[in-house]
């Protein structure tokens, strides 16, 4: 059997036919324009994170629900889930601080959720506040050097093939180390509560310009 995975244009589509609504029914209830939609729906163009933010808050959507699978599918009780990821298939997030690549958006009600980041911040003043979210996380360096700051430890850096394991309620910040431009590591956050991802959606929101 071959894996389909829900595109953000499939998403949109199921919505729109399920509220009944053309193209310029949408176009008007969300603020974007109809031929925006439609290279959507066809896959042949994304939305920013702000336009996100638009269409999910105008149609009374979570952010989490643009990227979920059919809500009538049931969900498996079995260890049976899987998903093939790649950057091509991944929900991207542009930050001041960060750029992240959201891994495997397909499945839905994940309690960890993987993300690729690129990390360019290089002072506390510069990232602001230290962050903080429900849940736990994995740090791993594939490129670069990071700063890592915590409310309550004093901070350490990490280079290549080196980790860190967090309580994510816990303000923290990764910063770029000093020689470096930037930095690539690959994050995994974890929480038994299946709102994490809108835990995470929610901290961009206030991240972001």
């Amino acid at each position: 059997m071959t894996d389909t995975h829900p595109t953000l244009g499939s998403v949109l589509r199921r919505i729109r036919a399920g509220k009944g609504w053309t193209l310029k029914e949408m176009s008007a209830k969300s603020g974007i324009p109809v031929s925006t939609l439609s290279k959507v729906e066809h896959d042949r163009l994304t939305l920013t994170y702000d336009k996100l933010q638009q269409l999910s808050r105008r149609l009374n959507l979570r952010m989490s629900d643009l990227f979920a699978e059919e809500p009538d599918r049931p969900e498996r009780q079995a260890m049976g889930r899987r998903s093939l990821g790649s950057l091509e298939r991944a929900f991207r997030v542009e930050t001041p601080n960060y750029d992240y690549h959201y891994l495997n958006p397909d499945l839905r009600r994940k309690r960890m959720i993987p993300i690729l980041t690129r990390i360019r911040a290089r002072s506390t003043e510069e990232f602001g506040e230290l962050v903080r979210h429900q849940g736990e996380e994995l740090i791993y360096v594939l490129e670069g050097k990071i700063i890592v700051h915590t409310e309550f430890y004093d901070s350490v850096t990490l280079g290549p093939g080196e980790s860190i394991y967090i309580d994510s309620t816990m303000g923290h910040a990764y910063l770029v180390a000093p020689g470096y431009d930037e930095a690539l590591v690959l994050g995994v956050c974890s929480s038994a509560d299946e709102g994490l991802m809108d835990s995470l959606m929610s901290l961009h929101g206030e991240v972001a310009a």
